[in-house]
């Protein structure tokens, strides 16, 4: 005879694990529909392309703060050689003086205000007129000679000591900058990392085929804006192929204004070290159409970018890292004017 007894119900632990298994798998899948999809090659490439250009402009802030450290070095070394002659110069008037109150002693004794100068703070010398009346007319100039190489040694200490002290905020920035740069640079090579070993050989394949192309570049027929223009131009193409490395200036490896101003030293003048400065370092051109080879060409709107000049609307120049100093089309880049030296 059948049964007919009810089915048992579904424990209620059964029926809460299985409601929660089904609400994560849900949300799982949720998950799965809504994550960042992988990006794709190109824009890692735009997004490496924009971490190389924040790097370059910090590269360029750091040539600024090394340029800064270098004329400080040299002015503090030169104020501590003045202060050391100067030095040298007081002790010898010094002793010039204690003969001279040693004189005085051997004939009848010191002179009073003689003492006093020599005494360990002679700095109120002069404000003691009354004294002066019983000193010499050599003396007399022989202690106002000494009291102002006296000042003059104890303000060129004091320039030193601030030197000092901007040296080392100096150094403190530039150390910040190569944080910087060496942060933004880390942070391309994270992204490139990210693509599968085809996808990078296709990126590098590419950059190669520019520089290649770059070497077969219709620079036309133009005349240089000037002999020095030329020149410098001529060196600087000796150096296609090298590699871009922040701080560079040469002669194997350069970043943008190191190589701008390797090759104006190369043709025997000096231009400042950034790009910034370079911008200020003749005559500006602000049409494409007026510029002759050799006249610098700055880009972007902080002119954070310089190249030269090369003819057919070619600048030569060192683009970015990972690249190596080549010719490109002006165009590719945000013109912002011309400079002729």
């Amino acid at each position: 005879m059948a049964s007919h007894r009810r089915p048992k119900p579904a424990s209620r632990t059964r029926v809460t694990v299985l409601t929660a298994t089904a609400a994560a798998a849900v949300a799982l899948t949720s998950q799965a529909a809504h994550a960042d999809p992988k990006p794709t090659k190109s824009e890692v490439k735009a997004k490496v392309d924009k971490l190389y250009e924040e790097a370059e402009q910090a590269t360029e802030k750091y040539d600024g703060a090394k340029e800064q450290q270098n004329k400080l070095k040299k002015q503090v070394d030169d104020l501590q050689d003045n202060v050391a002659r100067g030095q040298a110069a007081l002790n010898k008037q010094r002793d010039q003086l204690g003969a001279l109150a040693s004189a005085q002693y051997r004939s009848g004794g010191i002179d009073e205000s003689v003492q006093l100068f020599l005494s360990s703070d002679p700095t109120n010398f002069l404000d003691k007129a009354s004294s002066m009346d019983q000193l010499s007319t050599q003396q007399t100039e022989a202690l106002k000679t000494f009291q102002s190489q006296q000042r003059s040694l104890a303000q060129q200490r004091q320039e030193a000591q601030d030197k000092l002290g901007d040296l080392a905020d100096t150094r403190k920035q530039l150390g910040e900058k190569k944080k910087e740069v060496q942060s933004k640079l880390a942070d391309a090579q994270k992204l490139l990392n990210s693509l599968t070993a085809a996808e990078r050989q296709s990126l590098a394949a590419a950059d190669a085929r520019a520089s290649r192309a770059s070497s077969r570049a219709d620079l036309g027929n133009e005349v240089p804006a000037s002999q020095l223009g030329g020149a410098a131009l001529s060196a600087a193409q000796t150096k296609i192929g090298k590699p871009y490395v922040y701080g560079a200036t040469g002669p194997s490896s350069f970043d943008c204004s190191g190589l701008t101003s390797w090759a104006y030293a190369q043709a025997g003048a000096t231009i400042p070290r950034t790009s910034q400065s370079q911008a200020n370092a003749g005559t500006r051109i602000y049409s494409q159409s007026a510029l002759k080879p050799g006249d610098l060409v700055i880009f972007y709107g902080d002119f954070h970018h310089v190249g030269l000049y090369a003819g057919n609307g070619q600048v030569l120049h060192a683009p970015k890292p990972g690249a190596y100093v080549r010719y490109e089309s002006i165009g590719n880049m945000t013109f912002e004017f011309g400079v002729r030296i």
